[in-house]
């Protein structure tokens, strides 16, 4: 939020809860997660796609706008495709990194391996660890 105040830029806050898989199914998958699985594990398992979310109304709130280039807050570069497919030229990248830490390490892990984002901290390059507790449970 900060970032975008500086640049006067503007945040888009799209409502899709759990990667638009809704809040019933994201907590379903929490209990997966729970059990051992990573993100796209849980949501596999019950039968919904990793990453379900889409960007249409950020295109059309855009073009309302008037913008036609954006430098996008992201790690994902599906959104980054996203976005430029619906001819939104993404002239800059900047990183959302959080601090790595005992309770997101896996989450971070399954992102960045699983799931390609663009994740730059050293101590996601070598464990396979458990989304849950962060641990490692094995050498990648």
């Amino acid at each position: 939020m900060r970032e975008a105040g500086k640049k006067n830029g503007a945040v888009f806050y799209l409502f899709q809860e759990g990667r638009n898989i809704g809040l019933t199914n994201k907590i379903r998958a929490y209990a997966l997660k729970e059990r051992g699985f990573d993100t796209v594990e849980a949501n596999e398992a019950l039968g919904l796609p990793a990453e379900n979310r889409t960007y249409e109304m950020v295109g059309e709130m855009l073009e309302d706008l008037g913008v036609r280039s954006v430098e996008l807050m992201t790690n994902n570069p599906d959104k980054i495709q996203a976005i430029e497919d619906m001819g939104i030229k993404v002239v800059h990248t900047i990183p959302a990194e959080s601090k790595v830490n005992p309770y997101n390490k896996g989450y971070l892990y399954t992102k960045k391996s699983r799931m390609n984002h663009k994740l730059k901290s050293d101590e996601l390059k070598e464990a396979k660890v458990h989304e849950r507790n962060g641990t490692v449970s094995s050498q990648a």
